[in-house]
């Protein structure tokens, strides 16, 4: 039996380099022989290699995809700290001291620092068929080193519907609702757009 996943949302975000990290030496699946990353431009190609020999080698496997960000991080919160001049400037002088305060504002250490962001839809997160399900599942063991982000999917696995969410690192309770789908009946109803005379 195969496993799949049939709906799935990721809102994960991780410094680049933890991300390099984790894949240097992560657990994978039987069906992942290796993975491989490829960065283009500002996207990350996360591929899986399978173990399987006898899959050809123009197949197209699993692939999680990142955008790559820069985002700027302070040593220190700015939101968090005193108003400015409430510290010491080291001087004795009455009035008041703007270059002093000046130099003290950017003394808040700060770097630009790459993110690596799998956000979207399974379509934009994991794509191609083939080991799909085996790298979801390291997707997910990417969503429990994330300390931002949620992962939420449904997958099926041995004929049995199972919901998985992460969040910001953990993992969480979560369950499956059905409800009716509207679409179908609304169809017959509608306007059929493409063979409306009146747009050309």
């Amino acid at each position: 039996m195969t496993s799949r996943v049939y709906r799935l949302h990721s809102t994960l975000e991780l410094p680049l380099e933890d991300t390099y990290d984790f894949f240097e030496d992560p657990d994978l699946p039987e069906e992942i022989e290796s993975i491989d990353i490829t960065r283009r431009n500002n996207t990350l190609i996360v591929s899986a290699v399978a173990t399987d020999e006898s899959m050809s080698k123009y197949t197209p496997t699993a692939q999680l995809k990142a955008s790559v960000t820069e985002n700027r991080v302070y040593e220190e919160d700015p939101d968090e700290m005193g108003p400015p001049g409430a510290a010491s400037t080291g001087s004795t002088g009455g009035g008041p001291q703007w270059g002093a305060l000046e130099e003290e504002e950017e003394e808040i250490e700060s770097e630009l620092v790459e993110y690596a962001c799998f956000k979207g839809d399974r379509e934009t997160v994991l794509q191609n068929t083939a080991l799909q399900y085996a790298m979801f599942e390291v997707l997910c063991e990417v969503a429990k080193v994330a300390e931002k982000g949620t992962l939420t999917a449904i997958a099926a696995v041995d004929e049995e519907l199972e919901a998985i969410r992460i969040v910001d690192g953990e993992e969480r309770p979560a369950s499956i609702n059905v409800v009716e789908d509207p679409a179908e009946d609304e169809e017959a109803d509608g306007i059929n757009w493409r063979d409306n005379e009146f747009i050309s």
